[in-house]
């Protein structure tokens, strides 16, 4: 690791997966139980690959399986009480039990641990695996400075018909950036047009730069929601005091024009999360669908909302405010209390909801002057 500190590969990727959920680098350090400074130094050396969640394959255990193995043997059950209790054929149980050393030695971290560590692939990529190849592209990159994709097209057309030949320009980036030699990492990497020595990621959720992970689209969201005919379809977004160092949660429902705020301490996507979702819980079925954000990486935490409430959460394209427009008017509306510019951390939940009764109960046009504090009363009295 060029003298940087060692650090369990679990660990690394616990803080890459906290850092694309929105947390901070000094909050990720200190949830993982290692120093900022170390942290700073994993993210700023170039020997370091990126950051990578690990994706359990279907069908194999999970630690809640084995740790159920676990207690199964500490009671004395045999494999076919423990199999059906975790919902798999017996033969898995007998082969996860003895690949890890048997009833008496079994540990549930143990093995989940020794699992990814042979789930792991360490074979190369195409490019590495053939060194006629590989110095070709080496030559181009080298001397020439051509795009990976001005190689890719000149291989092709260099061999025409022979397919070992055939390698697209993105295996020639991942050739580069998880080459094994770190000097001839930089040294290709710097060849270049960009001049990074480090992969960008390119997958949907990184396009926008929101670090959003999993992210549905309003495209995906119900029909019933666009027409405000079905009720419990919210849009929710947060208003920034000074600074930017205060916010506080708006939550709106599209029929009614029902609005709530909500404090929060932190922009943190977990702690915006659960604060949200303290309120929605107590609202009746029927009237929580969804909620609509926009893209902001307060809410990247939005899976284990979802998982928590049962509410799915549906983002709104980039710069497109319109496709939640009941929550921009009434953020308008709010700006008469807390105005920009404003420390809005200073105000207690009680002081929010007496603002946020204020609003909803002044008549509206659009809901032939009733209130949507009427309406929603209604709604709330009417349980399917």
């Amino acid at each position: 690791m060029g003298g940087l500190p060692r650090v369990s590969p679990w660990v690394l990727c616990e803080a890459g997966r906290l850092l694309r959920c929105g947390l901070s680098q000094v909050e990720v350090a200190a949830a993982v139980g290692i120093g900022y400074s170390t942290l700073l130094r994993y993210l700023a050396n170039d020997d370091v690959a990126m950051f990578q969640e690990r994706r359990r394959r279907p069908g194999t255990l999970s630690l809640m399986q084995r740790e159920e193995i676990r207690v199964g043997i500490e009671l004395g059950r045999g494999d076919t009480e423990i199999a059906a209790r975790i919902g798999c054929a017996r033969s898995t149980v007998w082969r996860e039990i003895a690949r890890n050393g048997g009833r008496r030695v079994y540990r549930a971290g143990v093995a989940d641990n020794r699992a990814a560590r042979n789930a792991c692939r360490p074979r190369q990529g195409r490019t590495l695996e053939r060194p006629q190849v590989w110095a070709r592209v080496q030559e181009l990159l080298l001397t020439k400075k051509w795009s990976p994709q001005q190689i890719s097209r000149t291989l092709r057309s260099e061999h025409p018909g022979e397919t070992e030949w055939c390698v697209s320009h993105e295996a020639i980036y991942q050739a580069i950036f998880v080459q094994s030699k770190p000097e001839l990492r930089k040294q290709l990497a710097a060849c270049l047009r960009s001049g990074r020595v480090r992969r960008v990621q390119h997958g949907r959720a990184s396009r926008g730069g929101n670090g959003i992970v999993g992210m549905i689209n309003i495209s995906e969201r119900p029909a019933e929601a666009d027409d405000r005919a079905v009720p419990g379809h919210w849009e929710g977004d947060l208003i920034i005091g000074a600074y930017g160092r205060s916010a506080v949660a708006t939550l709106v429902e599209r029929s009614t024009r029902f609005g709530m705020l909500i404090k929060i301490d932190s922009k943190n996507a977990a702690h915006v999360a659960d604060r949200i979702a303290e309120h929605v819980v107590t609202l009746p079925a029927h009237l929580a669908r969804s909620i609509t954000w926009d893209q902001g990486s307060e809410l990247a935490d939005h899976a284990r909302f979802s998982v928590e409430t049962k509410i799915p959460v549906f983002f709104c394209d980039p710069h497109a405010p319109w496709q939640r427009g009941s929550n921009e008017n009434w953020n308008g509306l709010v700006r008469q209390f807390l105005p920009k510019g404003t420390d809005l951390s200073v105000h207690t939940q009680n002081e929010l909801d007496n603002i946020a009764a204020l609003l909803n109960e002044r008549p509206r046009m659009t809901l032939e002057w009733q209130t949507p504090a009427q309406r929603f009363e209604r709604l709330v009295a009417t349980t399917p």
